[in-house]
């Protein structure tokens, strides 16, 4: 049992093991909002994994509400954690401790996954805008 409180909401996040082909992969996810915390790599390491999106089952509406809490702190060391955009879908901001790992509001892991038409569209379009 995870002892870790969510940062966003300030309940009690409980682990939740992904087995993969390759191992298992442990998060920890809030019982309240359903956002998740990755230990550093772990984020990444799903990404790549086939039906690691099951992991995310938070209604996303209540992460975009949640989305709008800033100056959290990390739930491992409880130092302020940084803002950040995916590089490549920078619509999605997720909040991340260089030293510990990175938090997910619910729905953002599932986005995160996958690089959606709209996401190549959008793309495509900022560089044909983009002055040479």
């Amino acid at each position: 049992m995870s002892s870790i409180e969510c940062p966003k909401c300030h309940t009690g996040m409980t682990e939740h093991t992904l087995s993969t082909l390759s191992g298992g992969v442990t998060v920890d996810k809030c019982s309240a909002c359903r956002g998740i915390w990755f230990d550093l790599g772990e984020a990444a390491l799903l990404k790549e994994k086939w039906m690691s999106d099951h992991i995310d089952d938070g209604d996303p509406l209540l992460g975009e509400k949640h989305n709008k809490i800033r100056n959290i702190n990390c739930p491992r060391c409880d130092k302020p954690m940084e803002l950040l955009s995916d590089p490549i879908q920078k619509h999605i901001q997720y909040e991340a401790c260089a030293q510990h790992g990175m938090y997910f509001d619910a729905g953002e892991f599932t986005d995160f996954k996958y690089e959606t038409l709209m996401d190549v569209f959008r793309d495509f379009v900022f560089a044909l805008r983009k002055p040479a």
